[in-house]
């Protein structure tokens, strides 16, 4: 692929109409800025009715006319048509700038086809629009040459750098605009991001903690129920509404964006969720030898598979493991058909792990019982 400083010489200028308010100012001023210079030929037309026969000032006001609407016309409608209708449009520019040379008589006259090289590069890719001004220079020089024996250097020059000039002003144009859409796709990408993100810590913290609150709320109702331990029962109905408490604070805290789990707070809170719902526990000591890196995505790791024990396993023991660059949890809980499909905590796990470097193993153990394994 060809491209210079980013634009694509071959790509077509395709104006996308987002905004059609918008769309229509900004070929507004195209062609207002445009007419401007619509000054020199003006002037060169007023030259040659100065020194055309009588009978030749309707031609030349018709066809001079013709070129100028068509050239304005293009450049307001060109860029919402596709490739056939502007490459009619801008021979149809040629033929009229063409006509209008030969209705003066004068060859000079067909720098005036600057116009429609200027369109052209606007409409067409650039690499055509560079060619189409190299043909229509070599053509207008030519022309020159054979009906005067030399070549008008002037007008040849002011036609070399008009096609420069247009071409360089084109490039930036298109690379600003391709800037702002970089800009806009970064934007909506951020957006999509961060809705991802609070998505995915919204289920962490939830899904963790309602099981948690389900599981010593249900305790203490057995508790009552059976009439034995009512002082057990409601410590158990103060940690669901400390856990409630602290879901709040969490939620608050990851909307806002600046939550950061701790993954010895999680273990302890791992154990105590795990001692409610009448599963027995192995947990490690200590998390100092996992990398500080690490520690925060081994927090949401150790939260949602405990969490997917409590709620999915059935099991009676689980076992969580820690090293530097890893972290494991077993039960020995349903077998491999028993196991439910990965879900959205699942997949946010192995979303972060993948942040880091990482991956995220979650398998059936053979016989009974379920692991998940992350590391990086």
């Amino acid at each position: 692929m060809s491209v210079v400083q980013g634009v694509d010489l071959r790509e077509w200028p395709v104006r996308r109409p987002e905004d059609p308010a918008v769309t229509r100012r900004v070929r507004r001023r195209t062609v207002v800025g445009a007419s401007v210079f619509l000054v020199f030929f003006v002037r060169t037309a007023a030259e040659e009715w100065n020194g055309a026969p009588a009978g030749s000032h309707a031609a030349l006001v018709v066809i001079g006319g013709v070129y100028l609407v068509s050239y304005l016309l293009t450049l307001y409608f060109g860029q919402l048509f596709g490739p056939l209708p502007r490459v009619l449009a801008i021979a149809w520019l040629f033929l009229a700038g063409s006509g209008f040379a030969l209705v003066t008589g004068d060859p000079g006259n067909l720098t005036m086809l600057a116009y429609a090289v200027a369109a052209a590069i606007l409409m067409l890719p650039l690499r055509w629009g560079m060619l189409i001004g190299l043909f229509t220079t070599v053509a207008v020089m030519a022309g020159t040459w054979e009906l005067h024996g030399a070549v008008d250097w002037g007008d040849t020059s002011a036609l070399i750098m008009l096609t420069v000039g247009m071409v360089t002003l084109t490039q930036l144009i298109r690379t600003i605009n391709q800037l702002r859409a970089a800009q806009d796709r970064i934007a909506a990408l951020a957006v999509a991001d961060e809705r991802a993100r609070v998505a995915r810590d919204l289920h962490d913290v939830l899904g963790h903690s309602l099981t948690t609150i389900t599981v010593k709320t249900g305790l203490a109702r057995r508790i009552l129920e059976s009439g034995a331990e009512p002082a057990r029962a409601l410590a158990e109905l103060h940690d669901a509404e400390r856990l409630s408490r602290q879901a709040l604070t969490e939620i608050r805290a990851t909307v806002s964006g600046y939550r950061r789990p701790s993954l010895a707070a999680e273990l302890a809170g791992a154990h105590e969720a795990l001692r409610a719902a009448g599963i027995d526990s192995v947990f490690p000591q200590a998390v100092d030898d996992v990398a500080d890196e690490l520690q925060e995505p081994f927090a949401y790791v150790l939260r949602e598979g405990v969490t997917n024990v409590i709620r999915h396993s059935g099991a009676t023991r689980c076992e969580v493991r820690l090293g530097e660059r890893w972290v494991e949890i077993r039960d020995d809980g349903r077998s491999a058909a028993g196991q439910p499909a990965a879900g959205n905590g699942l997949a946010g796990l192995a979303e972060r792990m993948a942040a880091v470097g990482g991956r995220l193993t979650a398998e059936p153990l053979p016989g009974k019982g379920f692991r998940v394994y992350a590391e990086a």
